[in-house]
Order: structure tokens, then sequence, then C-alpha cells
């Protein structure tokens, strides 16, 4: 035991040290953290035997609901509501758009066999939350009209349909859902995953309106409760959990009550631990003797990704709403992956004989996704904000 938080202290200690470091040398703190554990995974250099994917998936999810959470509770439904449309076909047909065209590619590029080529593309169909999260409001880039907003809005809404489909290939996959089974999984994901997100969002903000707590700090303790409470409910029958979290964060991050600026600094810090936790964990179950075995295929899967499928697809869904020719790029390099698209890899890896190594292909395209899309996010944002001054920003 002793030995375990003497462990656990360092850890701690190095992230904080490194997320000073970081912001210094222009890139990403979450990255840092997945090279910290790296670090001290089994082919690093403190040598420390991990391979429990139950577990990391467990945690990991665990994590991303508070990241979710967070992130809609830190949403400005005033300035977000402007961009609320194309927010919602950029995280809904936007994921399902990319998921297919690197579904195509991987099949007709890298032969590979049609289902697990769409399992791969859902896997990395969405933008990351924590990332984008993490890179917009630590730079703060002052974009305008409303791109903070449909960016944070997109990334903290689309992890679920990534999920969504993720869970629907797998079951299919598996044999376990065909024909109206699989129409009724994403009636459940969705409809289970609004309504009880809605109307946990309306109890929450009602009781935390009218009730107050008898000792300091409970306030916290039941926004906590409300956050598990949102993912817990719709997935025990079926519903999406995730995008449940986000609905009720936004609503709560959006009344005004007693105790709100007092629950700000708390999830400030907390949020940033389970980011620090989601991106160590995860470096510490990698084994970068492995990446160089799968590195083409996901660098090519990579530059699709980036360079073809993002800003085709943001392309096709901002167009009919007028947007400035310099939005549309920012949007496009904005399209980070990061922790979920992992996460969902392991979920994959264990449901289903992929006979590829899903795990470390995405691992590569993550890393490869923060260290060039994140770290050149604010010197492309300033170049579009000069070559495209009268157009945008």
């Amino acid at each position: 035991m002793t030995i375990f938080l003497l462990l656990a202290a360092i850890v701690m200690l190095a992230c904080v040290a490194l997320n000073k470091l970081s912001s210094r040398l222009g890139i990403p703190m979450l990255l840092a953290f997945i090279l910290l554990g790296m670090t001290f995974g089994s082919d690093g250099i403190f040598k420390i035997e991990f391979e429990d994917y139950f577990f990391a998936e467990e945690v990991c999810s665990i994590a991303l609901i508070f990241i979710m959470f967070y992130g809609g509770f830190g949403t400005n439904w005033k300035q977000a509501r402007p961009v609320a449309v194309p927010a919602a076909l950029l995280s809904s047909l936007g994921v399902i758009l990319t998921s297919g065209m690197v579904g195509v590619f991987c099949h007709f590029a890298l032969k590979m066999d049609w289902l697990k080529s769409f399992l791969m593309g859902s896997v990395i169909g969405s933008t990351d939350a924590a990332s984008v999260f993490s890179i917009l409001r630590s730079k703060k880039l002052g974009l305008k009209y409303g791109t903070s907003s449909l960016l944070e809005l997109e990334s903290g809404s689309n992890d679920p349909f990534s999920y969504m489909l993720t869970s629907i290939f797998i079951s299919i996959i598996r044999g376990d859902a065909i024909g109206s089974h699989i129409v009724y999984l994403v009636f459940a994901q969705l409809v289970y995953g609004v309504v009880f997100g809605m109307i946990l969002a309306f109890v929450a903000s009602h009781i935390i309106k009218k009730i107050s707590f008898a000792s300091a700090g409970f306030d916290a303790v039941f926004v906590t409760a409300v956050a598990l409470l949102a993912y817990a409910v719709p997935s025990a029958i079926g519903g999406n959990g995730y995008l449940s979290a986000y609905i009720v964060g936004i609503a709560l991050g959006n009344t005004d009550f007693r105790v709100k600026k007092t629950l700000v600094p708390f999830f400030d810090g907390f949020t940033g631990m389970m980011q620090m936790l989601i991106f160590f964990l995860l470096g510490l179950l990698s084994f970068p003797s492995k990446l160089p075995q799968i590195a083409l295929p996901a660098f090519a899967i990579a530059l699709f990704l980036t360079f073809v499928a993002r800003p085709l697809m943001v392309w096709l869904l901002m167009s009919p709403f007028s947007h400035r020719c310099g939005q549309c790029l920012t949007v496009s390099w904005a399209g980070f992956r990061g922790a979920a698209s992992i996460v969902f890899a392991i979920m994959a890896m264990r449901n289903v004989e992929a006979g590829f190594d899903i795990f470390h292909t995405v691992y590569f395209i993550v890393l490869f996704s923060i260290l060039l899309q994140g770290s050149l996010l604010p010197k492309i944002a300033k170049t579009l904000l000069t070559l495209f001054s009268h157009f945008f920003l």
C-alpha cells in the first residue's frame, strides 16, 4: 500500500510539472500525460507490468463520464445556441460520414474486411472532448463567430455517436444484432439517452435551486452523484449514458443557483485529475515496441482521416450554413482524436477478434492527431486569422 501511494503521488506531481512544461513547449499537456504513462509502462524506464484491459476500460469509462459532464457544464448556451444546429449535424451525421469514409478507405486501401473496416471507422469517428476542451480553454485562441462553442458542442456530443456505432458493429460482428434489433439499438441509444438526460436535468436543476445543503461541500457531492446517475440510468436500459451526462451538464451549467461558483474550481481540479488519469493509464497500457508493426497502416488511416475524411465531412455539412472558408478550415483541423477513441478500441478488442492490433493502431492515430493537430492549432488559427481576416475571424 505504501509503495502504491508513493508511486501515485510521484505520478501526480510529475503530471503537474509536465502541465507547466508542455505549455512552455507548445505541446498539448494530454500528450505529455500519455508519454509519462509510456515511460512507466512495460516498455518504459520503470517497467511496470500492466495489461489489464478490462480494468483500464472501466476506469477510463468512468473518467469520460465526468469529462463529458463538465464539458457540458462549462458550455455557455447563449454563445452556443447560434451554432447549435451545425454542431448537432457535425456530432451526429458527421460521425456517421467520417466513420463510413474511413471504413471504405480501410477496405479498399488496406484490404480489411467490410465489417471490421467500419468498426475501425466507428472507433475513431468522433473528436475527443478532453483534448478539444483542454486545448481551446487553455490556449484561449479567441475564435470568433462561435467557432469555439461550435467545436466544444461538437466534441462534447459526438463521442456518444461514436460509442453507438462501435456498439452496433460489435453486435453485428458477433452475430447478436440483425435487422430490427439494430434499429432498436439506435432507438434506445438516442431516445433513452436524450429523454433520461432531460428528465434528470430538470429534476437536478429544481433540487439544487430549492434546497440549501446543510454542510459545505455537499453540493459538490450532489452534483457528482447526478453526473453518475445521468450515465448509469439510461445505460442500464440500453441508452447512451455519455449523451445523457452531457445534456445534464449543459442544463446545470446554464442554471443559476447559489453554490454554482464554488463548484467550478472543484470540477476544474477534479476533471483535470480525470484527464491525467485516463491519459496516463492508456499510456501505461500501451507497448511502444508494438507501434512500428502497425505504423504504416495506422499512418495511412491518420493521413486519410486528417486530410480527406474530416475536411470533406466538414465542408459537406457546414456549406449549407454559409460558413466562412477560414472557419471550415479551422473546424477541420481541430478534429482531434483522443482518449475516447482508445477506450472504444479497447471495448472492440475485448468483444471481437479484429484480426489486427486495433488498440495500438488507434493509439498511433491518437498520438499523431494530438501531436500534429493539437500542437499546430494555435498557429493554424493565427494563420487563418491573417489570410481570411475579411472572410472569417
